[in-house]
Order: C-alpha cells, then sequence, then structure tokens
C-alpha cells in the first residue's frame, strides 16, 4: 500500500530553517505568473531573484531540456567533453570579451572561482582582492569575505583573509587600496543589487579599469544578477564601455537551473593548470542545453531591443509613481532591474503579495523589481498599479 502524500506544511517543513518563505505555495507558472496550490495566480515582479528571464514555460527552453533528457545522458562529470557546454562556451566567448569559459553551479561558486583564478594569475606575493561597500558577491567563505554584510561575516568568522574594501565612486580611496605588489583584483557589481539597487557610475568603472592596469591587477565584474539581458544590455557593464578581465555569471544562464560561470580571457586562462580548480556538476549536458538556448533567445537584437523598450516603459511608469508618492525617496535602476526607495519595504512586499504581485526588498528601505524580460506591456502596468496601492498604505 502506498503511503498517503504528505500535507504541503508537514512537507516543507524539513527544510533547514536558513530562508523565511512567505506567502503560498506555488505549484505552476505560465509566462510572467505563478500559480499557487489553491489557482490563485500572482503577477511575478522577482522572477525568483532575477533567475526566470524568461518566464515560466518557455517552449524553447522546456525544448532544449526534453532534447537532453531524450538523449539518456543527462551528466558525464567533467572527466569527459559533451557537445552542449562546449557550444555554449562557443555563444558566451563570441558574445563577450572573453577567450575562455569555466562552469559551475552557482553564483556564489562564480565568484570562488574568480577569486582563484586572479590569486593563480597574480602569483604568490599578491594576494589582496579589492571590493565595494555595499557589494554582495555570495555567501560561501571566499565571496562572503568580499560581502560588506558583517551581520552576515561575523558569526562565521574567520573568513578568507586579504579582501580589502573601498567605497563605489570615490576614486582617490579606490586608488589608495590598490598596489603593484598586492593587489591581485578589483572586484566590482555594474549595480549593487542586493545593496539597494545601486548603480555604478560609468565613470567610476572607467577609473577603475584604469587604476587595475596601473596596479597591474585583474577588473573583475560579478554579473550574476545583471547579466544576460537585465539591464538592456546583454552585460551591464558594455554601457560603460569597459573591458573586464574577469566576468561572473549565473543566475539567468540556465533557464532557472542551476548554473554558473567564469568567463577570462586568455591572459587570465594561461595561468591556470590541470588540477587548480574543479566541478562535478558544472556544464552538465541538461544545463549547457537549457542554457545555450536561453543565450540564443536572450541575445537576439530584437528581443534585446525589446528589453530596452520595455525598461524605459518601466522607468516611466515608476517616475510617475514617485511623483504621486512623497514617500517614495528615489528610483533607480535599468532596464528590468529597479530600486523604490521608501520606509517600510517589507510591509509593501506583504500587502503587494495580498493582491497577487511578487516583489522582494533590497535592504529595508528598498522595494526592488524583477520582472521577467518577457513581460508584456500591460502586464508593466498592472504591476506598477499593484506596487503603488501597496506604497499607498504605507
Amino acid at each position: 500500500m502506498l503511503a498517503a502524500e504528505p500535507k504541503t506544511t508537514e512537507a516543507t517543513s524539513a527544510l533547514l530553517g536558513v530562508y523565511k518563505p512567505a506567502g503560498p505555495v506555488f505549484v505552476g507558472g505560465e509566462g510572467c505568473e505563478l500559480i499557487a496550490e489553491d489557482g490563485t495566480r500572482y503577477l511575478d515582479f522577482t522572477s525568483g531573484i532575477a533567475v526566470n528571464a524568461l518566464g515560466y514555460g518557455d517552449p524553447d527552453v522546456a525544448a532544449a531540456i526534453q532534447g537532453a533528457l531524450a538523449g539518456g545522458v543527462i551528466h558525464t562529470s567533467n572527466l569527459f567533453r559533451t557537445a552542449p557546454a562546449g557550444e555554449l562556451a562557443s555563444w558566451l566567448t563570441a558574445n563577450s570579451f572573453a577567450d575562455r569559459v569555466f562552469f559551475c553551479n552557482s553564483g556564489a561558486e562564480a565568484n570562488e572561482g574568480a577569486i582563484k583564478f586572479a590569486r593563480r594569475w597574480a602569483g604568490p606575493e599578491k594576494r589582496e582582492i579589492v571590493a565595494f561597500r555595499g557589494g554582495f558577491h555570495g555567501r560561501t567563505m571566499g565571496a562572503l569575505a568580499a560581502t560588506d554584510r558583517p551581520a552576515y561575516q561575523e558569526p562565521f568568522a574567520p573568513l578568507m583573509p586579504g579582501v580589502r574594501f573601498a567605497e563605489v565612486g570615490d576614486v582617490a580611496a579606490l586608488e589608495a587600496r590598490l598596489s603593484w605588489g598586492n593587489t591581485a583584483a578589483v572586484l566590482i557589481e555594474p549595480i549593487q543589487a542586493e545593496g539597494g539597487v545601486r548603480p555604478v557610475p560609468a565613470e567610476f568603472l572607467k577609473a577603475a579599469r584604469h587604476l587595475c592596469d596601473l596596479a597591474g591587477a585583474l577588473l573583475m565584474v560579478d554579473e550574476v544578477q545583471t547579466g544576460l539581458g537585465r539591464t538592456g544590455w546583454l552585460w551591464a557593464h558594455e554601457a560603460s564601455g569597459i573591458r573586464p578581465d574577469v566576468m561572473t555569471l549565473a543566475k539567468p544562464l540556465a533557464g532557472g537551473l542551476p548554473m554558473g560561470a567564469v568567463l577570462v580571457t586568455e591572459a587570465v586562462a594561461g595561468a591556470l593548470q590541470p588540477g587548480d580548480h574543479g566541478t562535478t556538476f558544472g556544464g552538465g549536458v541538461m544545463v549547457a542545453s537549457a542554457a545555450l538556448a536561453t543565450c540564443r533567445k536572450i541575445g537576439a537584437p530584437e528581443f534585446m531591443a525589446e528589453v530596452r523598450r520595455k525598461g524605459t516603459l518601466l522607468a516611466d511608469l515608476l517616475g510617475a509613481l514617485a511623483l504621486r508618492n512623497p514617500c517614495v525617496r528615489a528610483v533607480r535602476g535599468a532596464g528590468m532591474m529597479w530600486g523604490i526607495e521608501t520606509d517600510g519595504a517589507a510591509g509593501i512586499v506583504g500587502r503587494a503579495l495580498d493582491s497577487g504581485l511578487l516583489l522582494c526588498s533590497a535592504g529595508a528601505d528598498v522595494v526592488r523589481l524583477l520582472p521577467p524580460l518577457v513581460i508584456g506591456d500591460d502586464e508593466l502596468r498592472r504591476g506598477v498599479a499593484l506596487l503603488e496601492e501597496a506604497i499607498e498604505c504605507c
């Protein structure tokens, strides 16, 4: 006799309590909506924290996954080569500054790999990594050391040594942090996503590039959340005209499946030898197939043009909302990535959930908007209207 299906509450109670999940249990999704177990539909302005760029049920991603399953090979490890990983790496290098790619399973892993690669490239004497106040790069030990969150760091000290912090926008302070003999790399997000959706000025990114060249250090851009079309550019750093040495990717890369990547120049790749780093699952057949379909779709010029157009519409809608609501102190972002600075972000997120809109926060005073890149104009208008209702209650 088969055991009865456990109730949802019983099933989820077995999960380790490092998250505080809110609201309904979702059992389905379609387009830009998630569907709860009671049938209620929610307009999704989170995209699984910038993961579900193509929404839910995208036919091209589904076909890629089904094709991989039909082939009977989900995993081979990196002891052997497979075509999807090679094709994906070729697409990424053809559409970026990079010459080589390393695949892994998450953004934190990608940043861990980037830190290792930078230290290997720099040699045994140059160990320092310069990161930035307000930045977030992950919760594993190396990435956490480069994340400016004392509350996240303190319970797990001592962390990886050798990280120094600078302030975004302060060129003189960054220059003071860099030295030819000590600095291996600078690690920066083009937009500080978890830090309040704060775009880094293009001139500061250009200055960072120049100072890295002077100090003989790598410039590493963390595009885990901003990469692959989120800001209206394929890669967010392109808006500033800089050319990094290393770029980390993850969230939207494999259409919802777990995947990260580190993209590097030939100069960085040349410093790495077999055995310097590894991954069991990175670049597996199924995730690489899904990622290739995702990248080809998002990377199409007409798709990116639509993201930019809709990003302008969303900017206009949010700007008008701010004018009508004096409690909104700032609206900032680009493309399909925006932060609304106001008091009581958690309360706004909760009220929006009750109205059928999924939002997330970026700190206590910033509501973060990350709608799928495929969202329609009417859905954008409906979402902003629901957001405004939630703000008016604060």
